[in-house]
């Protein structure tokens, strides 16, 4: 196997230190856009990936071969042509059955995204990222631009390049918390994507392309979901290779693993319960179901580990609490080892996480009657003042109650003790060289040395205290000692990730405020009206902010006769850009007009035209919000309702959509001398 990282004395990695450099660079220069880790860089996990995308790209050739050989082999007649292609099929399908083997052992190497610390811990199972094509965005959104807002699409090219960079960052995050911050800055830069460019009726003409991080098949979709669900996959699989780092010999490392794998977990079951038809394996539901539950079981390892480490006292409570606590977490491997067994699941799981999860389940099992065992051997006998506490914790101790002497015998009497101690340990040793023998069957778990000595020390360590303990003179046979209870004090918990932690600004913010310029949003061409002031002013009242809408046209007034209508929004006065401008803003630029008038850009929705929806438009927004916030509200709540892939987890950006999107200022009716202009 490829060595680990090297790393800095703080923990930091090469991949991380070169992510460091790369976005040293970027600030010097004056960008603040976060970068990915440098994709030249040699580190392990670099090479791992670079070896990844590798295989993925063969992958893609060859199936595109099979798919073609197929195509023929159904539609030739001839005899000749189909033996040939029969046997082009044949070496297509033996090359990818060698390149999925290949991938499966990249999957395997658990070492490579381990800690370097000299501690012995059981290693975990992280996940790799999936590979991405890149995406020309340039022109169409550019042409999307020009077609649906009005505008020059070449006006835009700082701010589609900055996107189209922030996606080529995101494909190599580092291996930290910036790495994290990262995706979900992509990510939520996909909600403004989606509402600026993805009208519901028409596609835009692009396929987002990625490889199953377990399959390495390549997939494409033009629905932006994908996009969105791989980037949510990513975020749970980079939550797994940080809490793999962890140096879980110290408690704050174990805390960290324990938040990592809670997130990756979170991450994972939030993809399964927002995202459906997946077109790749691994955002399958049956898939992503298993990698909760492994996330799950590795969160519960730790709570182990962390428990050893502050039960640090031999007393006979203490030991009983983590012979309960290694039967949980054999428990939860169990679990984890039915799902990848499944017939829909096994196909596609390494064979060595599954062998894997196998052996951490009966080395668990055997560690929890050890506890249990050294609870019974090695603490003196329970005196009348500890016996009913201790009677109260035994009784459920056990899945069913030992044979032999009552409870309060079993305890007060060390022969009766070393007795069924004795029987704990028989069944640990033989739990002990399951999982070594289950381990023996794997070629690449052979090849960890870490895991072959941590099995290797729990098993000698079994047997020399039943060595210890046997006596020449015990011409009893050793029962079966009943299996311990599983017992937790501390519940894994399942973290959703929280979006709103970063801030993101629209990038397209100069297209407008979302609540009227959106791709879902429809409107007739862009009129320029030139005013005179009369008497009696311009003849209109406005209403609201970014943009203002005019609410009232007096009849035969000058905008009456210019054409202007009710429901009308104001984007230019005198040529200068008003979308985003306040409601006093505008009021100003026309007050501050000469005898030479005014120039006046509007636009008209599509099915807002006339009094009647002027006058709906007016009520909402006197109504104390806004009508801007209104429709953003119900339209909140239409997305909450929702199950669309489409709409994938569009509803957590509320802080997001607020930051520039929310512009239905509350505001009273404006009496007549105030409201006329």
């Amino acid at each position: 196997m490829m060595p680990p990282e090297e790393k800095n004395p703080d923990g930091v990695g090469e991949g991380d230190r070169a992510s460091g450099l790369v976005l040293l660079q970027a600030l010097k220069s004056g960008s603040t856009r976060k970068q990915g880790c440098d994709p030249f860089a040699q580190t392990q996990r670099s090479k791992l990936q670079h070896r990844r995308a590798r295989i993925n790209q063969q992958i893609n050739k060859e199936m595109r071969m099979r798919a073609g050989a197929e195509n023929l082999f159904r539609a030739t007649s001839n005899h000749k042509v189909k033996e040939t292609v029969a046997l082009e099929l044949s070496y297509v399908n033996s090359n990818l059955q060698l390149l999925k083997e290949e991938l499966e052992e990249l999957n395997s190497s658990m070492d490579v995204y381990q800690n370097d610390s000299e501690s012995i811990s059981v290693p975990m199972i992280p996940l790799g990222l999936k590979e991405t094509k890149e995406l020309d965005l340039l022109v169409p959104l550019k042409d999307f631009i020009s077609e649906h807002y009005g505008e020059e699409g070449i006006l835009f090219e700082k701010e589609i390049k900055e996107f189209m960079e922030l996606r080529q960052a995101m494909r190599t995050p580092s291996r930290n918390e910036a790495g994290l911050e990262l995706l979900m800055e992509y990510y939520n830069q996909l909600y403004f994507l989606d509402s600026r460019f993805f009208p519901p009726t028409k596609s835009l003409g692009v396929f987002f392309h990625w490889y199953d991080s377990l399959t390495g098949v390549p997939s494409h979709q033009r629905a932006l979901a994908f996009e969105k669900g791989s980037v949510l996959f990513n975020i749970g699989a980079l939550h797994t290779q940080i809490g793999a780092r962890q140096d879980r010999a110290s408690l704050p490392g174990l805390n960290q693993a324990i938040d990592a794998f809670q997130k990756a977990a979170g991450a994972f079951n939030y993809l399964k319960e927002n995202f459906s038809n997946a077109p790749s394996l691994d955002m399958s539901a049956a898939s992503l179901n298993m990698l909760v539950r492994l996330m799950v079981a590795q969160v519960q390892e730790c709570v182990f580990e962390k428990m050893s480490l502050l039960r640090a006292q031999h007393d006979f409570l203490t030991r009983l609490q983590l012979a309960q606590e290694a039967a949980r977490v054999e428990d939860v491997y169990s679990l984890v080892h039915q799902t990848m067994t499944q017939a829909h699941v096994k196909d596609y799981v390494p064979f060595s996480w599954t062998t894997m999860v196998h052996v951490k389940s009966e080395h668990f099992k055997a560690l929890s009657h050890y506890f249990a065992a050294i609870a019974l051997c090695d603490c003196p006998a329970a005196s009348d003042a500890e016996l009913p506490e201790q009677e109260k914790a035994f009784i459920q101790f056990h899945v069913t109650m030992p044979e032999g002497p009552s409870l309060r015998v079993l305890l007060q009497d060390p022969e009766e003790r070393r007795k069924l101690g004795k029987a704990h340990l028989k069944k640990a040793i033989m739990k002990h060289e399951e999982a070594m023998r289950i381990h023996g069957l794997c070629k690449i778990l052979r090849k960890m040395d870490i895991l072959q000595e941590v099995l290797s020390f729990a098993h000698k360590r079994s047997l020399s205290k039943y060595s210890e303990i046997d006596h020449e003179e015990d011409f009893f046979e050793t029962g079966d000692a009943p299996d311990i209870y599983p017992k937790t004090h501390q519940k894994p918990e399942i973290k959703s990730p929280n979006f709103s932690q970063v801030k993101v600004t629209d990038l397209f913010h100069r297209l407008g405020p979302l609540s009227v310029f959106s791709a879902k949003t429809k409107w007739y061409p862009l009129r320029r009206v030139h005013l005179m002031r009369g008497e009696n002013g311009f003849g209109f009242t406005l209403r609201g902010d970014s943009p203002v809408l005019i609410a009232g046209v007096i009849p035969g007034g000058c905008a009456a006769e210019a054409g202007l209508k009710e429901g009308d929004y104001i984007i230019s006065v005198n040529g200068k850009d008003c979308k985003w401008s306040k409601h006093a803003e505008v009021v100003q630029l026309l007050k501050s007009t000469g005898e030479e008038g005014v120039e006046i850009g509007v636009i008209t929705l599509q099915g807002s035209e006339g009094p009647k929806a002027a006058d709906k438009k007016a009520a909402a927004m006197s109504s104390g919000s806004g009508m801007l916030k209104s429709n953003k509200e119900n339209s909140r709540k239409s997305l909450m309702n929702s199950k669309s892939a489409s709409t994938l987890l569009v509803w957590s950006k509320k802080s997001k959509r607020s930051k520039k999107s929310t512009y239905g200022i509350p505001f009273t009716a404006v009496g007549d001398n105030e409201a006329m202009y």
